[in-house]
């Protein structure tokens, strides 16, 4: 692989596992709440949920450069207030494949936790366990094996995300060009072998990933 720049692929990689942390600590009560909660609105949160695997990246990255935009009312409060700036910088491209990501985790999760007898859960309620006990101890064990898939399922689909990412992170070589976006460049450029060869990278590095996360989860389940 030489005369490859490795940055694009080092930066996917980053994004991808800081986007798929996120996905994870927002998306995991998140699913939890869509299974067991009943309340207004439910519904139009659910909806809110698959949005972004219905939407055109492109929209959905314009969606996002309004809100983190100077103008918008995050990336203007960040600006104003804390002197932040989130688009075309790498955070961009973060929140970028955490929010095209989200939804595979959230439904994966949600299925697993609607599977488990709320018996269980109640049993280890009637012991004293806290809610967030019962959560910690009880319900995440159980869903274990549906975490995992949309843990996997999410990782995957932001380490390839392209649409959204140009729209609010750039095309910037060495700061927020990630690995799908140096293919686009590449072709764009009518570099073939260039091309190929990024795509051989990113295709091995979203296997070797895949494998690595498939035999932790097969180990979780001993």
């Amino acid at each position: 692989m030489s005369g490859i720049d490795l940055f694009p692929l080092w930066l996917s990689l980053r994004v991808a596992l800081v986007a798929t942390a996120l996905t994870v600590v927002i998306g995991l009560p998140l699913a939890w709440l869509l299974a067991r909660a009943r309340f207004a609105g439910r519904e139009v949160l659910s909806a809110a949920v698959t949005l972004p695997l219905v939407l055109p990246p492109t929209v959905l990255g314009y969606y996002l450069l309004l809100a983190l935009g100077k103008q918008g009312p995050i990336g203007g409060f960040l600006e104003s207030r804390l002197g932040i700036t989130v688009v075309f910088t790498w955070h961009a491209a973060v929140l970028a494949s955490a929010v095209v990501s989200m939804p595979l985790l959230v439904r994966a999760a949600q299925a697993a936790f609607e599977a488990i007898d709320p018996s269980i859960e109640n049993a280890a309620r009637t012991l004293g366990r806290s809610e967030v006990g019962v959560f910690a101890t009880v319900t995440i064990p159980l869903a274990w094996r549906g975490i995992v898939a949309g843990t996997v399922l999410a990782f995957a689909r932001a380490l390839g995300e392209f649409g959204a990412t140009l729209m609010v992170a750039g095309n910037i070589p060495g700061r927020t060009q990630t690995m799908p976006v140096a293919i686009y460049d590449a072709v764009q450029a009518g570099n073939m072998e260039m091309a190929n060869l990024l795509v051989l990278a990113i295709t091995v590095a979203t296997i070797l990933s895949l494998v690595a996360l498939g035999k932790m989860a097969g180990a979780s389940r001993w």
